[in-house]
Order: C-alpha cells, then structure tokens, then sequence
C-alpha cells in the first residue's frame, strides 16, 4: 500500500468492484473506446477484484476519502510468452489525472509484475491517449510497430513493451 497525501494506492477488494466498473464504463468513452474491440466488453469490468486473484495476477486501486478514483493491474500476456505480463485497464476519474497518481500507480504495477517473475511488460492502448502516452514512455516503456499476444482488443491502434529488468 502507498500513502501518499490525501491518496492510497491499494489492492483491489470486492468492495471496490462496482466502483471500478463504473470508473472504466465512465473513462474509455472520453476517449473513443467504447466501441468492439476495446476493453470495456471485457467480462471482467464487472469483477476486477475476483479476475485478478489468480497467479500471475495483481490490481490496485487508488483511494480518496473513501471513493475509488482509478485503478490499473497486471496479468498475464494472453498467447505470449509466460515471461511478459499486460498492464491491464489503467484508468482514472479527471479528477485523479495530473497528479502524480498515475506514475505512482505505474510504480507499483510495474514492482508487483516484477515480484511475481515477469520479465517484460506489455500494453495497449490507442490514439487520442496522449497523456497516458507520455506516462508510459516516461516509464520506460518503447513502442512497438504491432501487438503481441491475444488481448482481443483489436480497436487499440498502439503498442508498447517495457524490460523489467532495467
């Protein structure tokens, strides 16, 4: 758990899971991603703490005054290689953009993927997500020129893969 300020980064509860669904149903729209092909229609929005209990798997959200305003996780790389993990619906309310939240959150997704034994981590994502762009490469993260894996999410139009080694 990290502490910082008025904010706590903190793993994901059952508690949490309505608030998180309706963080992602609320957030993807803002920037196109509403459509098929986009994470939205995963069956997992509706149960993020139960989807991410399994090996290989951790999702944290981000708390103030006892309201969830975002959350991101890490899992494994569906048809990849054991040894690359997706960072997996990072999203957050505006009001938690702009405020370090998000590197934070990075942080600790990024250490958690490296405790369980990963070795590089993979995302997706799309244009018009300029300033989740900029975290990620701010982070380490280099583009890649097409996907890797079977995300299903076919809408997203840009790739990225992070060492986590270095």
């Amino acid at each position: 758990m990290i502490n910082l300020s008025d904010w706590t980064i903190r793993p994901i509860h059952s508690d949490d899971d309505i608030a998180m669904a309706s963080i992602i149903r609320r957030v993807m729209p803002e920037f196109g991603a509403d459509g098929p092909g986009f994470a939205i229609h995963d069956p997992e929005v509706d149960h993020m703490s139960n989807a991410y209990a399994g090996a290989g798997c951790a999702y944290f959200v981000v708390e103030t005054a006892g309201q969830i305003i975002g959350g991101a996780g890490v899992a494994p790389l569906q048809g990849s290689s054991e040894a690359i993990c997706e960072l997996r619906k990072m999203y957050f309310l505006p009001e938690a953009r702009g405020r370090g939240i998000g590197a934070a959150m990075m942080h600790v997704c990024l250490q958690a993927a490296r405790d369980m034994g990963y070795q590089r981590c993979y995302l997706e994502t799309l244009t018009g997500m300029d300033a989740a762009q900029r975290l990620y490469e701010r982070s380490g993260f280099q583009r890649l020129c097409a996907a890797l894996g079977n995300t299903g999410h076919f809408g997203c139009n840009r790739f990225y893969i992070r060492d986590l080694q270095s």
